[in-house]
């Protein structure tokens, strides 16, 4: 009989695809990366279920939309009645752990921006399933040095947590750099950083040069930690999922010591598009561009806006540095993985939570737009059982939903009802050339961003040829031909030769929403 494998899943944070040298950036130094995507298969066109980071978490661990899942914005709890794919593995007899960022729970206790004050009822249409919420929220961990996480958490038997972002981060992080340097808290955070005078995003408050050294950075730190849980799994028998999960590249860009200043900002490449003619642009993109010109130093308090040369040079330069620091991080895991003779029976996976725009259309950041900056992220698939795979790509269309029922796959398990994924093994294995024929995309903000009457919400559609993307209450929208227009440049909605192309599409974006309406639970008995 066959060993079970194991699971080794790589995340890091807004990091879109081709911000590595596997995804054709000649930039960034990411070799161990680019490595594993040589002795694996590579997805080219794997997108996120949303361009956030909550929901699309929650869409990983339960291969289900936002829309379905429940969780589908930022400060919202994932309900503990959601079955997790962990969950699933781990009732079968695999050993189960997290090391490093979750984000299925809030981790502040700011209330939720929208709706405002006032305008609040007083219950919601869904109760919260029984259960303890509210503890990944940070200043818990801050207030009471004792406090764990009740466990399984998820599925996740194990869990070595971090909250938050930079060198600001809570969680089992912070507990340990405390025991490690007395008064740590003096190395962290922006006003004990090293100067670094003339430095345009430091004067926005997104990066700064931090006095966490190397080895005591919250990167180093999470791989650390999973070589350490892997030489655990090591003593048994028992298949094992763990999951490693980076909080970086995301800002406040904080890389420490070389990796702060590895990459110059005049040496980067900027993007294609940042200056480049757009022909009819969606007002989001207009109303931020007006601000900036307005007001030079206009910046909302979240989410993107319009930036300088110099602000995104500095920006992907940075990045950039946070990702030489996780692929080396990497690198030290996946040489535990060998020196333990574990590799020759797990799966490695890579992934990301959703992209950021880092200079796209002359914006930073993230929110309320579905360019590919946002919403395609790399996938990365090796599996030392499936030879043929090695050094393979694939075109075909995937989304994140898909990697908890191909988890499942490999594993022999069944997925549950209710999971709207696809697996990817027919990709992988070269049994089929497509899973799928188009995505659906989602997105719930908090806020009413761009200068919009309502909260953003959107919903797109993405097949081979065409993206197209709706705004809830707006007669504007987004249509592009990616065969003629692989850089969005040219938005089609008001064309009238698109027209009939427009109509028909929004046709298969409503057919595919009622398609991805919640399939669970079956009835009882059947009539």
């Amino acid at each position: 009989m066959a060993k079970q494998p194991s699971f080794l899943l790589f995340v890091t944070d807004q990091h879109r695809a081709d911000h590595l040298g596997c995804y054709g950036n000649p930039d960034v130094r990411t070799p161990h990366i680019d490595a594993l995507a040589t002795a694996g298969c590579r997805f080219d066109d794997f997108h996120v279920a949303t361009p956030i980071c909550q929901p699309n978490r929650a869409s990983l661990m339960t291969g289900r939309l936002p829309s379905v899942h429940g969780l589908q914005m930022n400060g919202r709890q994932l309900s503990l009645g959601e079955r997790t794919f962990v969950e699933t593995l781990r009732a079968a007899g695999w050993r189960t752990a997290l090391v490093g960022k979750s984000h299925l729970q809030n981790i502040t206790n700011m209330p939720a921006i929208w709706p405002a004050q006032g305008q609040r009822l007083a219950h919601d249409a869904l109760r919260s399933y029984p259960g303890s919420y509210g503890q990944e929220v940070w200043k818990r961990w801050q207030d009471d040095p004792s406090f764990e996480l009740d466990l399984p958490y998820y599925g996740f038997e194990d869990v070595v947590l971090t909250i938050g972002h930079a060198d600001q981060q809570h969680g089992h992080w912070r507990r340990w750099l405390r025991q490690q340097v007395p008064d740590a808290d003096r190395l962290i955070g922006p006003d004990n950083a090293i100067p670094t005078p003339g430095l345009h995003l430091g004067l926005l408050g997104q990066a700064w040069r931090t006095r966490v050294p190397e080895e005591l950075y919250p990167t180093r730190f999470i791989a650390d930690r999973t070589c350490d849980t892997l030489a655990s799994y090591a003593q048994g028998d028992a298949p094992f999922f763990l999951q490693c999960s980076f909080p970086d590249p995301h800002h406040p860009f904080t890389p420490p010591g070389k990796y702060w200043d590895m990459f110059k900002p005049g040496d980067v490449s900027l993007p294609s598009s940042f200056d480049a003619e757009l022909v009819d642009p969606p007002p989001p993109l207009e109303y931020l561009r007006e601000q900036r010109r307005a007001n030079p130093a206009f910046r909302p308090g979240h989410g993107s806006f319009a930036c300088s040369e110099q602000e995104a040079r500095e920006a992907i330069a940075l990045n950039y540095g946070s990702l030489a620091l996780i692929d080396d991080a990497i690198g030290q895991v996946l040489a535990r993985l060998e020196h333990l003779g574990l590799a020759d029976n797990t799966v490695v996976m890579f992934t990301s939570d959703h992209g950021d725009l880092l200079g796209e259309r002359g914006l930073l950041f993230k929110g309320g737009l579905h360019y590919p900056a946002l919403t395609r992220v790399p996938f990365i698939w090796r599996d030392p059982a499936a030879a043929a795979s090695t050094g393979t790509r694939t075109p075909a269309l995937a989304q994140t939903i898909d990697i908890a029922p191909t988890v499942l796959a490999r594993a022999g398990l069944a997925p549950a009802n209710g999971m709207q994924g696809q697996s990817l093994l027919p990709l992988v294995d070269g049994i089929s050339a497509q899973v799928r024929d188009r995505l659906l995309i989602e997105e719930e903000s908090q806020r009413r961003d761009f200068g919009m009457d309502r909260r953003v919400r959107m919903r797109t559609l993405r097949d081979h040829r065409y993206r197209l993307t709706l705004y809830d209450g707006q007669d504007w929208g987004e249509l592009y031909d990616l065969s003629k227009d692989p850089l969005e440049l040219r938005n089609l909605w008001f064309d009238a030769a698109s027209l009939p192309l427009r109509q028909g599409l929004s046709e298969q974006l409503a057919r595919a929403m009622l398609a991805a309406a919640d399939g669970s639970p079956y009835p009882d008995a059947m009539a």
